[in-house]
């Protein structure tokens, strides 16, 4: 099991690394799907993107999972309004499907659940 949660700790930090950066390449992508209730949309992406990045990285330290853990599992509350704002619009806020938009909704819960494992 050990082995396993290695791997994963490395895959996901890489995706989180990635996912940050790519907030800082693709803003607009993001800005989409903010839901419309919420001001500085573009600031909002960009915090995301770095709280993303930083997390990510916390990972890769032994000593600083649990805060990357905790850190990623808040993170993932807070962004969790933007996956339903694209499930609401049946994956036109991003111009995707329907069955991707409402899909992505569970994987959120996937990822905190990876993010609580990988603090302990």
């Amino acid at each position: 099991m050990d082995y396993i949660k290695t791997i994963t700790i490395f895959i996901m930090s890489l995706f989180y690394i990635l996912v940050g950066i790519d907030h800082f390449l693709r803003p607009e992508w993001y800005v989409r799907i903010v839901p419309p209730v919420l001001p500085l949309k573009i600031e909002l992406v960009y915090l995301s993107g770095i709280f993303e990045m930083i997390f990510g990285a916390l990972l890769l330290f032994p000593s600083k999972r649990y805060v990357a853990g905790l850190g990623l599992i808040l993170l993932l509350i807070a962004v969790y309004p933007a996956n339903i704002y694209l499930a609401l619009t049946n994956g036109v806020a991003m111009d995707t499907t329907p069955m991707i938009a409402w899909g992505r909704l569970p994987f959120q819960f996937v990822f905190i659940g990876l993010a609580y494992w990988h603090s302990r």
